[in-house]
């Protein structure tokens, strides 16, 4: 059997993460790299205990993901305002930079509480996609990693051929171009895909896959032309300490780091991912009531170097993978509970992906475990094991998992009722949530961006911020009730 070799990830890097530096292109997130520190942070305070350096801004994000650096370029491109970003690390060494770059419809719900933010999220990287090309050279594909591979929903009975069969005629009938492949059509398509004689597909045409780590880079460099205008300013690793009140009116009104205090005449957006529940407690303090559910879900991903064992056309995901809020996965689960959700086994899905650099991407695994960084092999070899039913030709190639591999560890900022929380904080006008996109944060940050901006602004907003608001849907946000 061949061999398989990984090369391994570099450390993130302590300076400030630059995205016109090619070492910024080629990031990846360390196996063991340092952990994305969150210090014991003091409550709401008045007035900052210790020197550092004062800034003004419009605009104050704590957090550099996707959803935090989105929000910083839209209020740039689309207001006047100024905005400040600051991070207790480096972008793409969270959540952002551990994922398999999905822009896809084929795992949505016509009329859930979050298809509209699907729908016009999709729309804006397609128009910068389009923008991105307008330029010439590599375009979208250099650029954004773009590509536009098209995803396959795939299953293996009988019984998922039915429900995909299905799910095309629902998102058929809300506008999609799906088509449903039988198992022979599906070959055609995929010829070293294996889903059985009973199996097939849902296929989406227009599904495109995006880089992170591209498009991050690209991200920060139009946040960053910002800076000799003094509208944009970003602090790495540089983790908030406390929010800055009046002792007048009561109001917000910016942020202390560890280095700085950045005031914030007009708003303070918390797009801080899986992290966002502690810093809020530690923000709020001890007498607050309320609580966000947002926690960390842990995956993994074996990327695969130059893989030339297995050619994709497509991006493939298994039917699984959509069930993976619910108790009916059809997912492999694994033995492992976590302390935290003795409910929720560990389980894999198959997920596949090639990227334009011709790196194989397999996932991916879901566990809550924490915080915790450190690598399971035998995540590892489910995940391998279980892209091997799929792909029979990965059967017949040796995985050592003890040799230098690149592996992608993130945690998904998971909320319980499957859905983002992105509004303000009930009694604090100008603080703002934008968290819990869980294994979506890259998919729908352009349209979490626009929102924020829309409610920074009191515009009524493309979509409805209804569902995804504070208010009435946790502990402490008035007359809080359990959402169903």
């Amino acid at each position: 059997m061949d061999a398989v070799a990984f090369s391994s990830a570099p450390n993130p890097s302590p300076m400030p993460f630059s995205s016109g530096s090619p070492s910024s292109r080629s990031h990846r997130l360390s196996l063991r790299g340092p952990r994305r520190r969150r210090h014991p942070l003091p409550a709401l305070r008045s007035h900052p205990s210790a020197p550092a350096s004062t800034s003004h801004h419009d605009v104050v994000v704590v957090g550099a993901g996707i959803v935090g650096l989105s929000i910083a370029r839209h209020l740039l491109l689309h207001t006047p305002l100024s905005v400040a970003v600051a991070d207790a690390a480096v972008p793409c060494s969270g959540a952002t930079g551990a994922g398999q770059g999905y822009v896809w419809m084929s795992h949505r719900t016509p009329g859930s509480d979050t298809w509209e933010l699907a729908v016009r999220s999709k729309q804006l990287w397609e128009e910068l996609a389009a923008e991105m090309d307008g330029l010439g050279g590599g375009g979208a594909r250099d650029s954004l990693g773009w590509m536009k591979t098209g995803s396959l929903l795939v299953g293996r009975t009988s019984e998922e051929l039915a429900k995909l069969e299905e799910k095309t005629k629902v998102l058929s009938q809300a506008g999609i171009n799906a088509e449903c492949l039988s198992a022979s059509s599906l070959r055609a398509l995929e010829p070293t895909l294996s889903v059985g004689n009973d199996g097939g597909a849902m296929f989406l045409p227009e599904d495109r896959q995006i880089d992170a780590f591209q498009a991050v880079s690209l991200i920060e460099k139009t946040n960053s032309s910002f800076s000799p205008k003094g509208r944009y300013m970003a602090l790495y690793n540089d983790p908030a300490m406390s929010l800055i009140r009046s002792e007048v009116t009561g109001r917000v009104e910016g942020v202390q780091t560890s280095k700085n205090i950045l005031y914030g005449r007009k708003a303070v957006v918390v797009a801080s991912g899986a992290w966002t529940r502690s810093l809020l407690h530690s923000f709020l303090g001890p007498n607050s009531t309320l609580d966000i559910p947002v926690k960390p879900r842990k995956g993994h991903l074996l990327v695969l170097e130059k893989f030339d064992k297995l050619k994709l056309n497509h991006g493939i995901m298994e039917l699984g993978y959509v069930d993976h809020q619910g108790d009916n996965s059809n997912s492999l689960p694994l033995s492992s509970k976590s302390s935290e959700d003795e409910h929720d086994a560990s389980s894999i899905s198959m997920t596949a992906t090639l990227n334009t650099k011709g790196h194989l991407v397999l996932g991916s695994s879901r566990e809550f475990k924490g915080f915790s960084r450190e690598v399971d092999k035998s995540i590892l070899k489910s995940i391998w094991d279980r892209a091997g039913k799929f792909f029979p030709a990965l059967n017949n190639v040796h995985l050592d998992i003890d040799e230098n591999k690149e592996i992608r560890i993130g945690h998904r900022p998971y909320m319980p009722d499957g859905k983002p929380v992105i509004g303000f904080v009930p009694d604090l006008s100008n603080v703002l949530i934008a968290t819990g996109h869980e294994g979506s944060g890259l998919a729908l940050s352009l349209g979490t961006a626009e929102m924020v901006t829309d409610m920074i602004l009191g515009n009524p907003g493309r979509v409805d911020f209804t569902p995804f608001s504070i208010e009435n849907r946790f502990s402490g946000s008035h007359k809080a009730q359990h959402h169903e």
